[in-house]
């Protein structure tokens, strides 16, 4: 798996939810706050404002994508002086995939939302901006406006299968969503460090094979660096050295694992790369603040 994927993977959690909604004019809605999740909406038909707690009203228009990967809330509506009088939405309360339709619509907007674990969540996630926005461009981003429209299909005319292909195709829309980001992004931090070859892969290397017993010295072969010149390269773009980068790693691989799996803690603590679990017990008990047998019994 790839370094992007192994980041969304193992941070997702629960189901994700989407909808397609419909809204005549005047309208506004409320989306409030929801923490530990990442919200989308991508505007079908508009032009629409979204207006969030602080700053400016943000004009969209139809084929543009927000995304909000902190959970905080905000308001859509028809005009930036729009206000909700209705319930606020809250996407745990909703059915998991649902379609709204009305006459006339003014606005027809996809909205979805992800759970994130956020004793997992990637540093990625955590640098990126309150507010994502991707306007629409013609022939820009294909394979997400692709993304887009079959989601749209499958909310408004469900069919046999529909839930199965709407849930990877929400997984996928946040890969696009992202793809995106850090290829327009300015060069820096993470976005700088999947796109730089050596750096990439080392961490390759690390996500793929988190046992083996990695260097200093031997994550700088994989990238193909001395290894002074490859320590200060990762710290400088990754924010952390590539030690410390590779134990939050293994902890948050370990993490999923206690979740996710049956497995006894000795054959976690080796997939992880720790050689006792005396070993793997204390630096998870470190991490999260508590042993890993009563983290994989809470919740």
């Amino acid at each position: 798996m790839d370094v992007l994927s192994d980041m969304i993977t193992v941070m997702r959690t629960g189901e994700a939810r989407s909808a397609r909604v419909e809204w005549a004019a005047p309208w506004a809605q409320e989306f409030g706050p929801v923490p530990g999740a990442a919200g989308f909406q991508v505007i079908l038909r508009g032009p629409c404002w979204l207006t969030p707690p602080e700053g400016e009203p943000v004009e969209l228009a139809a084929g543009d994508v927000v995304f909000r990967p902190h959970g905080r809330g905000h308001t859509l509506g028809g005009s930036p002086l729009s206000r909700a009088d209705g319930p606020s939405c809250d996407p745990r309360t909703v059915a998991r995939f649902a379609s709204r339709t009305v006459p006339d619509p003014a606005a027809v907007v996809l909205c979805g939302g992800y759970e994130l674990d956020t004793d997992r969540t990637h540093p990625l996630l955590t640098g990126l901006p309150e507010l994502i926005h991707l306007p629409a461009h013609l022939g820009r981003h294909p394979s997400l406006r692709s993304t887009v429209d079959l989601l749209a299909g499958e909310l408004l005319n469900p069919r046999l299968g529909t839930d199965a292909i709407v849930a990877a195709l929400l997984d996928t829309l946040l890969l696009h969503i992202l793809r995106a980001w850090l290829d327009q992004v300015p060069a820096g931090g993470w976005a700088l460090a999947l796109n730089d070859a050596p750096i990439a892969a080392a961490l390759r290397a690390m996500h793929l094979r988190p046992e083996r017993p990695w260097t200093v010295a031997s994550l700088a072969g994989e990238a193909g660096l001395s290894r002074t010149p490859f320590a200060r390269r990762f710290t400088a773009l990754a924010g952390q050295p590539p030690l410390t980068y590779l134990t939050w790693w293994r902890l948050t691989c370990a993490a999923r694992l206690l979740k996710s799996s049956d497995a006894p803690l000795t054959s976690i603590a080796a997939a992880v790369g720790y050689s006792s679990e005396f070993a793997f017990a204390a630096a998870f008990k470190r991490r999260f603040g508590t042993p890993p047998g009563r983290y994989r019994r809470t919740g």
